[in-house]
């Protein structure tokens, strides 16, 4: 509300008297022509400041009504419910514009951290030195530090190298053998503190032609993964070194090499069916030709003890 404005109460100077016969021969000012006074101005300023008071909350009272006027006429539009539709059109916007990883790749996800790089090492005939014998490739089946791998791979080392996805590496010992299967059992001596055991699925509903990847090390290289197939179930291996035959093995065409011996076999759902254990060539060169075999993996959880699925 604005202030009235405020006037000097000082009087204004006195006029020299005029001789009185001036004063008497001289009209008088016409009353409409004379000076207001001092308490006529200020009962006016007063006057106007009240009606410009009045005027203000005039207008308060217009834009309130108005603005209640508007809430009534138009009041808040309520948010519509999301409908499946809503759901399915979001989905597919996102599916239309995101790159989703292939079902291989994220079978690979699922297993990598629980594959783990083997190696065996031998006493040279001296035994002054320690000769790396082999490479093969294990994969942790209990969070303990079980893991399983071939037996091939270890069988004859005098110790035994463990190297975890995470870089940690120690040494590990043989716990259990089955030689029918070419399946050994090595306990690591140390392990790391996020260890993760991968998940084991029975083979019962395994078909031929479902994908598959097999996860290892081959030459040494990795860890390496590779697709493809199933080929066939319920087969038979005999190595060119005349071992026992293995039989009710996983035939696979996924790429495997030497040093891939004890990895795991994986579906796209990130569960190993099997541990691969050959490859078949009938030439002396020992690389794949498109013929890979691995053991069932409700034989390699026996080889454990772990109950059946």
């Amino acid at each position: 509300m604005p202030r009235p404005a405020l006037y000097s109460s000082s009087l204004p100077a006195r006029r020299p008297a005029e001789p009185a016969a001036e004063s008497a021969g001289a009209p008088e000012p016409s009353p409409s022509l004379a000076q207001p006074s001092a308490s006529a101005t200020t009962t006016s300023t007063m006057i106007a400041q009240r009606d410009r008071v009045r005027a203000l909350w005039a207008a308060v009272v217009l834009l309130t009504a108005l603005l209640l006027a508007s809430l009534w006429l138009h009041p808040g539009v309520v948010p519509r419910r999301i409908t499946q539709d809503d759901i399915d059109a979001a989905v597919l916007r996102t599916l239309e514009n995101t790159t989703l990883p292939s079902p291989a790749a994220g079978a690979v996800q699922a297993v990598a951290p629980s594959v783990v790089r083997v190696v065996g090492y031998m006493r040279s005939k001296n035994g002054k030195a320690e000769i790396e014998r082999g490479v093969g490739t294990g994969v942790v089946i209990v969070d303990s530090g079980i893991i399983l791998t071939n037996l091939h791979v270890v069988q004859g080392a005098s110790r035994i190298t463990i190297t975890f996805h995470d870089g940690l590496e120690t040494t590990a010992s043989v716990t259990g053998a089955q030689p029918e299967n070419d399946l050994a059992v090595l306990q690591a001596h140390k392990v790391p503190d996020d260890l993760a055991a991968a998940t084991l699925r029975s083979t019962q509903d395994l078909r031929a032609g479902d994908q598959v990847v097999a996860i290892g090390f081959p030459f040494g290289i990795g860890p390496s993964a590779s697709a493809g197939v199933v080929s066939g179930l319920d087969r038979e291996f005999e190595s060119p070194e005349g071992n026992r035959p293995l039989t009710n093995l996983i035939q696979f065409d996924a790429a495997a090499n030497p040093g891939n011996s004890g990895g795991p076999l994986v579906t796209m759902d990130g569960e190993v069916v099997g541990i691969v254990t050959a490859i078949l060539n009938p030439t002396e060169a020992r690389t794949f030709i498109g013929i890979g075999f691995a053991v069932p993996i409700e034989n390699a959880a026996a080889a454990v003890g772990m109950p059946p699925f």
